[in-house]
């Protein structure tokens, strides 16, 4: 019995003295995070940020696909007997250097290597076109 009257009594002074300085009954209460909680807050905050992030770096670099299609044309050389490389090069860019000139022809043409036959069709540049 003791204890619940100075229980009542305690009560009794907090009150008065929280009506005196025109404060509420209820004592304030101070939020407190631990560690481990302010972990979680943080992760929780920059789960967003990172997200975004990825979502935009992996849709930047992302080509639109269209239905146009660019429709190139390319004129053909037919390589004669006794011809190289060289000598297409050079009556393709009389001005150009000849190595110049061959490997935009073995990049345009898919070649494998310098050696061409008879009969075989060459596209030529655009730039080095007539």
């Amino acid at each position: 019995m003791s204890t619940a009257v100075m229980s009542a009594a305690s009560m009794n002074s907090t009150a008065s003295i929280a009506a005196a300085t025109g404060s509420s009954a209820a004592p304030r209460v101070r939020l407190r995070l631990t560690r481990r909680g302010r972990a979680v807050l943080t992760a929780l905050v920059a789960l967003p940020v990172v997200i975004i992030a990825l979502v935009f770096a992996l849709n930047g670099g992302v080509a639109a696909a269209t239905g146009e299609q660019a429709h190139v044309t390319f004129h053909y050389v037919t390589v004669q007997s006794g011809d190289s490389l060289w000598s297409v090069a050079e009556r393709l860019a009389p001005n150009a250097d000849p190595r110049d000139v061959i490997a935009d022809l073995v990049s345009l043409n898919g070649l494998e290597s310098a050696v061409v036959t008879p009969g075989q069709q060459l596209a030529i540049p655009t730039q080095y076109d007539k």
